[in-house]
């Protein structure tokens, strides 16, 4: 007698049913046997890092580059209060040269301070993630966008650095001379 099995995929005898069945249980019963109960512990594979915290490294190191560029917020309030604080200073009878020192020359180096600060930010995070495989796990290679990104970061602190400082000692776009 001929069955149809619930595919539609062909037809079975009983006798041919019922040893697909007993295979059947009796591949379910290895398998669970293989696999441990909830309370069993298990050999734990070595877990492989997956760099995520050096790709997020570099991309701090990058960003933070970048804002040693353009000043950042910070850099901008901290010239703001300097330009403040220098006018509150003057007096109405002060020098035009001592007047421009306090309210622009101090704002400027402010700016320039803030702006080195994160180019030296920028520097040391993109330094670490570079050097972070010799300290770690020195036969996993790094990704190379990785590196890629950390370099840019490096780079981008490196410029910001000098510039920060031709800022600061005025060397880049000084003070105008009151005289």
């Amino acid at each position: 007698m001929a069955t149809k099995t619930a595919e539609g995929a062909g037809t079975e005898t009983g006798a041919q049913h019922d040893e697909t069945v007993a295979e059947t249980a009796v591949t379910e019963e290895a398998q669970a046997a293989e696999q441990p109960e909830s309370g069993e512990e298990t050999a734990a594979e070595p877990r492989r890092a997956s760099g995520v915290g050096q790709g997020a490294g570099a991309v701090v190191s990058a960003a933070l580059g970048l804002v040693s560029l353009n000043g950042g917020w910070v850099g901008t309030v901290a010239s703001a209060r300097a330009q403040l604080m220098g006018q509150l200073k003057t007096s109405s009878q002060a020098g035009v040269a001592q007047q421009i020192k306090a309210v622009y020359g101090d704002a400027w180096h402010a700016t320039a301070l803030w702006a080195g600060l994160f180019a030296v930010a920028a520097l040391v995070v993109g330094v670490a993630v570079l050097a972070r495989p010799a300290f770690g796990a020195p036969g996993r290679p790094q990704a190379p966008w990785i590196k890629s990104v950390a370099w840019g970061g490096v780079a981008l602190g490196v410029i910001g650095l000098l510039l920060a400082a031709l800022k600061y000692s005025d060397a880049l776009l000084g003070l105008p001379s009151a005289g």
